[in-house]
């Protein structure tokens, strides 16, 4: 599922609201990376999003 592993980041809905103001249904996806991370000495892949990829990398 996409869901971050760090913050629960998931996919929120929303609409589509062009010039005629006709609304659709829309999906916005969080930007998710595939992560090798160290935990307690052990390599373990994670999904994160970018912004906990940033903030792990300024630690």
């Amino acid at each position: 599922m996409a869901k971050c592993d760090v913050c629960g980041k998931t996919t929120q809905f929303g609409q589509n609201r062009p010039w005629s103001k006709k609304s659709t249904k829309r999906k916005f996806k969080p930007n998710l990376q595939k992560v090798t991370v160290y935990e307690d000495g052990k390599k373990v892949q994670k999904t994160l999003c970018t912004r906990c990829l940033r903030s792990l990398t300024k630690v």
